[in-house]
């Protein structure tokens, strides 16, 4: 009975943990803010910039630096439902928005609190 128990706990224990798995972005690489409607991918990118690794984004044009993801949800091919989480000595919290792929050097952020839209350029 106690083995079976404990079977029990350790299958409901792996199936939340799988929930809460974050996911890729469905972008990857180095973006800039900096003349982010310019064509084609940005020669240098030496300002402000959004990196996307598997499922941490690093951003140095925000007061936060580090998120993780959370969850993405697909809406089309190019448009997606996005939840970052972060934490800072100050703060946890949550971000969401949709990311909308323009091309294959352009998106857009668009944050679902404020409204905000934050175009992004690729880095060559």
């Amino acid at each position: 009975m106690t083995r079976l128990c404990a079977y029990g706990l350790t299958a409901i224990a792996l199936a939340c943990s799988a929930g809460g798995a974050a996911a890729d972005y469905p972008v990857s690489g180095k973006w800039t803010y900096e003349k982010a409607s310019d064509p084609g991918p940005a020669k240098t990118c030496t300002g402000r910039t959004m990196e996307f690794r598997g499922a941490q984004r690093l951003d140095t044009g925000s007061s936060v630096p580090q998120y993780r993801n959370v969850s993405v949800s697909p809406s089309s091919s190019s448009l997606f439902a996005v939840v970052d989480e972060f934490f800072n000595v100050q703060a946890r919290g949550r971000v969401e928005y949709t990311l909308r792929i323009i091309d294959k050097d352009h998106i857009e952020l668009q944050l679902q609190r404020s409204g905000n839209i934050v175009p992004l350029r690729r880095c060559a």
